[in-house]
């Protein structure tokens, strides 16, 4: 599919065209909400369940400091799978690294369910556990690049971000999935049953994912995009009468020595994305049910960040379509602006041990988070030429999230204990800030083609 799509009745071809887009977005978003689901279960078992089963012997504090180190091991894998699948995203297309992507989390995350733990083998349990979360991270590392661009891509250039947040609302909906999961296995089991067996039906459950992979891999067309590209690769070979292959770049070391401005703040931008969203879904849920913070059960907490994630989902879809009149820059400083102010509300409102003055804290947090997140993927996207988007793309994302996102629960734990959780919102909020520098750095891309190379140049 391809921006310039024709035909005779230009009804028939927009009919055509909006039929392949709502195809192409429904499978990314069922694509990515599965892979993040599989991503945040992890989240929401390393607050609430892996520092009682793998770290038993540790204090209560250091235990769950512990666990949630193994929850950010996955990050320092996310930058290693966005250069290996994003190598591969630019040479042998989106969908089919998409669909391996797809494929890792689905078998990292179904292991992790069925793997024995501290009581059962001692120290090795911790080890295993830390190495399939590292799989789990080269897979979303890999995942984000391929499902964004095979649907920025495929979109007309007028509605880029709105289709873009289809890619994008797979991570509250993720969210969503995940804290179902847990609230529905916990209310029909034991406590007993659910800390020894009940927490790893969510994971099992995560064999889904080589369904959907099979399904993008027999239905789902590369992006026009990509097409074009490979075209012009052939006829520039057709071309030369060397009879020569000509020696080709890995697309990695292409983007950083074309763009490495645009990456660097690219990563930047995303520091508020991360920082705030894994607190707001993962510390939150560990303060929230501490008797020292909100006092609130487990099942309370988890559909007080259910709720917030679901309005989360209809703000990225209004952010992006906003992005797609009024560009891509304004919208994102704003939410970055107001996430940053709402974290000093967030704390005092969770700590009241209240559902709906906790819901509208997280629920706060969460929305202007995804002001930012939903015209990402079409902002991203068209930072970067074809040729290395996926590797470019991909690159300021995961640099991004493994130094916003792989330790913001520690880095929040350790404040909290520390000193006061007070610190916890001003380290938000300091995030929020060094995301506004970065975005108004960058330039506006809205109306950026992704055909012409002209624009590309560093600036």
């Amino acid at each position: 599919m391809s921006e310039q799509q024709n035909s005779s009745d230009p009804r028939i071809g927009d009919d055509q065209l909006k039929s392949s887009m709502r195809k192409v977005a429904l499978t990314a978003l069922a694509g990515t909400s599965i892979e993040w689901y599989d991503f945040f279960l992890y989240a929401t078992a390393a607050a609430l369940v892996f520092p009682s089963v793998f770290f038993p012997e540790s204090d209560p504090t250091m235990g769950l400091i512990l666990s949630f180190g193994t929850f950010a091991f996955g990050f320092v894998a996310r930058p290693i799978g966005g250069i290996l699948f994003g190598h591969f995203g630019d040479r042998i297309g989106r969908k089919k690294t998409l669909v391996t992507a797809l494929m890792l989390m689905g078998v990292a995350s179904t292991l992790i369910g069925l793997m024995p733990t501290y009581a059962t083998i001692g120290i090795a349990a911790p080890i295993l556990l830390t190495i399939l979360r590292f799989v789990q991270g080269l897979a979303i590392g890999g995942q984000w690049g391929g499902a964004m661009l095979l649907v920025t891509e495929s979109a007309p250039s007028d509605q880029r971000g709105y289709y873009g947040a289809y890619a994008q609302a797979g991570a509250p909906v993720g969210v969503i999935l995940a804290n179902l999961a847990f609230i529905l296995i916990s209310s029909l089991v034991s406590e007993d049953f659910f800390q020894a067996w009940g927490w790893r039906i969510p994971f099992i459950s995560s064999v889904i994912l080589i369904g959907i992979s099979m399904y993008v891999q027999l239905h789902v067309e590369d992006t026009g995009a990509f097409k074009e590209l490979e075209a012009l690769r052939v006829k520039k070979l057709a071309a030369d009468d060397s009879g020569k292959t000509p020696a080709r770049r890995s697309p990695v070391l292409e983007a950083i020595t074309k763009y490495p401005k645009r990456i660097t703040l690219a990563a930047g931008a995303f520091l508020s994305v991360q920082v705030n969203f894994y607190i707001l879904i993962s510390f939150i849920l560990a303060y929230g049910s501490d008797p020292t913070g909100g006092g609130m059960s487990r099942d309370t907490v988890l559909i007080a960040v259910l709720i917030a994630s679901a309005l989360m989902v209809v703000v990225q879809f209004w952010a992006s379509a906003y992005s797609d009149r009024h560009g891509r820059k304004g919208i994102f400083m704003l939410g970055a602006a107001l996430t940053g102010i709402s974290a000093f509300a967030l704390f005092p409102l969770v700590s009241t041990g209240s559902f709906w003055l906790s819901v509208l804290g997280i629920s706060a947090g969460l929305c202007f988070v995804g002001m930012m997140y939903g015209p990402q993927a079409a902002f991203f996207t068209e930072l970067f030429s074809t040729e290395v988007r996926y590797s470019g793309a991909s690159l300021g994302y995961q640099l991004g999230a493994i130094v916003g996102g792989a330790f913001a629960p520690v880095i929040a734990t350790f404040l909290w204990a520390e000193y006061s959780v007070f610190w916890v919102a001003a380290y938000m909020a300091f995030a929020s800030i060094l995301t506004i520098i970065s975005v108004a750095f960058l330039s506006e891309t809205y109306k950026t083609s992704l055909t012409e190379e002209s624009q590309q140049e560093e600036y």
